[in-house]
C-alpha cells in the first residue's frame, strides 16, 4: 500500500490553527476531531471551523474559543501528566508530549533555566493544548506517515511577551527551528507569521524538504492576520512517489509505515508593530527518514 505523506506549503508561516484548518479543509471530519479531543481531560473551550475566502482563495479557518477565560500557567510535567491520563492513543500522547518538550527545552535554553522551571503561559492554556493535541490527532486520523515542510518566512518586528518587548522571530521560535536547521527565506511582512507552537510541531514531526509525491488532495488553512497575499497554509496530501528507501543515521532502511508523527498551538495573531503575547515553548529533533507514526518520540 502506498505511503500517505503530506507536504506543507508554509509560504505565509505556520500556526496550530492554520494547520488544523488545512487538515479539515483536506477532508478531516470535524466531528471525528471533536470526539477524539473529548478524550483529553480539559474543559472550558469550544471548536469552530468555518469556510473562509481571502483574495479569491477559499479554505477553512479553525479556532479554539475559550468559554473559561482564566487559564493557569502549567509546567511541562503537569502537561505530560494530563496527556498520560487521557484516553488518547499511545502514539498521540507520546507525540503531543514530545512537542511540548520541544517547546519547553527551547524556552529553557533561551532563559538559561531547567525544563522543570519553565511555566507554559500561552501554550499551557487550554486553547494551546487543544491545538497541539488536535494536530497530532489529525495526523493519526488521516493516516499520514510522513510530513514534509517548505522553508519558513523570516519576518521582522517586535512583540510583547511576559519578559517585555522581544524581537521577531520570537526567541523560542528561533531556538526551536535552529535546532533542526530549518530553512528560512526573507519575507517583507512585519509581524509574527511563524508561532512557537507551529515551529514546535514542525520541528518535532516534519522534514524540511520537497518530497516525491502524487498529490491527491489539497487543504487550505487560514490565519487571522491580514497580509498582502492569501494568509493560508497549504497541506498537499498524497502518496509517496517512487522508492520508500530512506537514509537515516548513515544506514538505509525499508520502512513499514503504520503511523509516525511528531507535531502547536498557535494563535493566529493580528499583528501590527508590537504584539501582546507570552511565549514559553520549544524543542529539537533531527529525523532524516523517520516516518512520524513509527518513529520514537
Amino acid at each position: 500500500m502506498p505511503e500517505k505523506i503530506v507536504y506543507l506549503d508554509c509560504h505565509s508561516g505556520v500556526s496550530g490553527d492554520m494547520l488544523l484548518g488545512a487538515w479539515l479543509d483536506a477532508g478531516l471530519p470535524f466531528e471525528h476531531l471533536r470526539e477524539e479531543l473529548k478524550k483529553l481531560p480539559v474543559e472550558g473551550y469550544e471548536l469552530t471551523a468555518e469556510p473562509f475566502t481571502d483574495k479569491g482563495i477559499t479554505g477553512t479557518r479553525f479556532d479554539v474559543r475559550l468559554t473559561v477565560q482564566d487559564q493557569p500557567a502549567r509546567r511541562y510535567t503537569a502537561i505530560a501528566a494530563l496527556l498520560a491520563r487521557s484516553e488518547l492513543s499511545p502514539w498521540v500522547r507520546e507525540t503531543a508530549s514530545a512537542i511540548f518538550r520541544t517547546l519547553g527545552e527551547a524556552e529553557a535554553a533561551v532563559h538559561g533555566v531547567s525544563l522543570d522551571e519553565i511555566h507554559f503561559h500561552e501554550v499551557g492554556a487550554v486553547d494551546a493544548i487543544v491545538d497541539i493535541v488536535g494536530n497530532v490527532i489529525a495526523l493519526e486520523l488521516l493516516g499520514i506517515t510522513r510530513v514534509y515542510a517548505s522553508p519558513l518566512p523570516l519576518t521582522r518586528g517586535h512583540l510583547r511577551m511576559s519578559h517585555g518587548l522581544m524581537p521577531l522571530p520570537a526567541p523560542a521560535t528561533l531556538e526551536i527551528l535552529s535546532r533542526v536547521k530549518a530553512p528560512w527565506v526573507p519575507s517583507p511582512i512585519e509581524g509574527e507569521l511563524v508561532t512557537p507552537t507551529g515551529a514546535a510541531i514542525l520541528a518535532t514531526v516534519a522534514h524540511f524538504e520537497m518530497p516525491a509525491i502524487a498529490i491527491e488532495n489539497i487543504g487550505y488553512g487560514f490565519g487571522k492576520k491580514r497580509v498582502i497575499w492569501p494568509n493560508c497554509l497549504r497541506a498537499c496530501l498524497g502518496d509517496a512517489y517512487g522508492t520508500t528507501q530512506h537514509v537515516h543515521n548513515d544506514h538505509t532502511h525499508e520502512h513499514n509505515h503504520v503511523h509516525e508523527h511528531e507535531h502547536n498551538h498557535v494563535h493566529e495573531h493580528e499583528h501590527n508593530h508590537v504584539h501582546e503575547h507570552e511565549h514559553s515553548h520549544e524543542h529539537e529533533h533531527s529525523h532524516e527518514g523517520d516516518s512520524i507514526q513509527n518513529s520514537q518520540v
